[in-house]
């Protein structure tokens, strides 16, 4: 499909039209030499003669040439393109944040795999979000890992595959032995700073009770609250244990409750598979669609073929003009 840019250029067509009609034409003066024997000249030529100015008079094939460059040029001008097919581009309007608790009691061995084996508490929930994070196409992630402090492992990202490296890489105790609940939560409000989406979720999940945040979790959750994060809660471990090893269940109900969001416990790698599909059912992918048509611009086209006829119709007007001299 071909369109023109500025079609408003069509405009100019009748210009040379109302140039011809409305402006005088050029009048030049020569200098002549009078004769007396003027007359017995132009007998003897043939010719006869008149008074007044002359007007060059131009051939239909002139005028022809004349109206197809001024057809070709104005034609360029109003910007002819192609236009291709349009093309969809999906955009999430969602951005999601893992806070993982990778504290010293993550390294128990007291989940049950799908067989039923014992199995280390992270190595399962890696197991988990890695399925979690594949069905995440298109949606912006950020990955969080927490213990005594807590750092970004992963800033927002679309590839998930880079995502997903980087949850491999993380190992128990590597941010500290102890469990900095508040503090993770307040990280993942400032990584939300740089995100211009409506939707902010953030995922947190922990085995133990806060022990060593500059800032509480009430404080955060209130925090996240007023900047539009909504938190997911899911409590892991032993809520009957004692010091760092107890879940703190009534802590992470309320942070989930502030923020509008929801609170999960899961003891087995079944329960946590179950936990992470009923938040994605709660929370559906949220995308904004933009279309574009990509256009060619085709104005060298014309102004090419004008070029061309220019010089063909001139070359050849020169060579009959000469051929009429020599003859």
């Amino acid at each position: 499909m071909i369109s023109f840019a500025a079609p408003w250029v069509f405009l100019m067509l009748p210009l040379p039209l109302l140039v011809y009609w409305f402006v005088p034409p050029h009048r030049e003066q020569t200098s002549a030499i009078r004769i007396p024997f003027f007359r017995h000249v132009a007998k003897a030529a043939g010719a006869d003669p008149q008074s007044g100015s002359m007007i060059s008079q131009r051939s239909m094939l002139q005028a022809f040439v004349a109206t197809l460059i001024w057809l070709l040029l104005v034609t360029a001008l109003a910007r002819p393109e192609k236009l291709a097919d349009p093309i969809v581009v999906e955009k999430s309007a969602r951005d999601v944040v893992l806070a993982l608790d990778i504290s010293g009691s993550m390294d128990q061995r007291d989940f049950q795999s799908t067989d039923g084996a014992p199995k280390q508490r992270l190595a399962a929930v890696k197991d988990v979000l890695r399925a979690f994070i594949a069905e995440r196409q298109g949606d912006r992630m950020a990955l969080i890992i927490f213990g005594t402090r807590a750092f970004v492992q992963a800033p927002f990202t679309e590839d998930l595959n880079s995502l997903n490296g980087f949850l491999d890489q993380t190992q128990v105790g590597m941010a500290g032995p102890n469990t900095a609940l508040g503090d993770a939560i307040g990280l993942g409000i400032r990584i939300f700073d740089s995100s211009e989406v409506d939707q902010r979720l953030m995922i947190v999940l922990s085995d133990g009770a806060d022990t060593s945040s500059r800032m509480t979790p009430a404080n955060a959750a209130a925090i996240a609250a007023d900047n539009g994060v909504v938190i997911y809660t899911i409590g892991v471990g032993d809520p009957d244990a004692t010091g760092e090893d107890r879940v703190d269940l009534e802590a992470l109900q309320a942070i989930a409750d502030r923020t509008g969001g929801q609170y999960f416990f899961a003891n087995d790698q079944a329960a946590l598979s179950d936990t992470y599909q009923r938040i994605d059912e709660q929370n559906p992918r949220i995308v904004e669609t933009q279309s574009y048509r990509p256009r060619e611009s085709l104005t060298h086209y014309p102004l090419l073929m004008a070029l061309i006829v220019f010089l063909c119709s001139s070359t050849g007007f020169h060579f009959a003009q000469r051929r009429r001299r020599a003859t």
